[in-house]
């Protein structure tokens, strides 16, 4: 079966990804490449493994964590049917059948607006990429021009971020600092309500709840 490992040493999926990141870093998006798609990858196979998944449900969470934006250099607006589809045509026959179509599954799904969980590893990648907020993230270095844009503002702010599990409890926690002094807590719900919702609905699905804390107060 294959790992994770071995998706990154693929030479065509890592063009893709360079070639997507690329792509947006020029339309001005935060960063979208190897730093986001680790950390997400990372964070799906955690959240796998808390909630109880399989271990292979757990790789499967990861590879497609790292997978699921590499479509963007054919289309921003489409990029999660390209990103599942070119996954098909370098792995179609490499994997099992419902592996593959698992994967593909939760790639399509995880940045659309019918947005449905019909299997948990479509739900983790949602939960591991939507929560991904951070300064890091900020490709421009011009204080002045972050300033200008409120995508950029708003992960410069986060100082801190974190996404925790809570098994007894069944609570899936997204908790951040944000630098009020750089902007104001409402800019978040500005642009990231949407993904919150998604994260309440994903984690939902794997029953759990979800809880926003920003700044030690509980919002969610």
């Amino acid at each position: 079966m294959i790992t994770l490992n071995q998706i990154k040493k693929n030479p065509q999926i890592k063009e893709f990804i360079k070639q997507s990141a690329k792509s947006l870093t020029f339309e001005g998006y935060t960063d979208h490449g190897l730093s986001h798609l680790d950390l997400v990858a990372d964070r799906a196979r955690n959240i796998a493994r808390e909630v109880g998944l399989s271990a292979r449900e757990q790789e499967l969470s990861a590879i497609a964590a790292f997978c699921h934006d590499m479509g963007n250099f054919l289309s921003r607006t489409n990029h999660h049917y390209f990103g599942a589809l070119l996954f098909n045509q370098v792995f179609g026959k490499e994997f099992e059948a419902g592996d593959i179509s698992l994967v593909m599954q939760a790639i399509s799904n995880h940045d659309k607006k019918e947005m449905k969980f019909a299997n948990p590893i479509s739900a983790v990648l949602v939960l591991a990429d939507k929560s991904d907020v951070r300064r890091s993230r900020v490709v421009e270095k011009k204080i002045d021009n972050i300033k200008l844009d409120i995508h950029d503002r708003v992960n410069y702010a986060t100082t801190m971020s974190k996404l925790g599990i809570n098994r007894q409890k069944k609570v899936i926690s997204l908790v951040l600092k944000i630098d009020t002094g750089f902007v104001p807590v409402i800019e978040y719900f500005e642009i990231f309500t949407e993904r919150m919702v998604y994260c309440r609905e994903a984690a939902q699905s794997l029953g759990y709840k979800f809880g926003l804390v920003i700044n030690n107060f509980k919002l969610l």
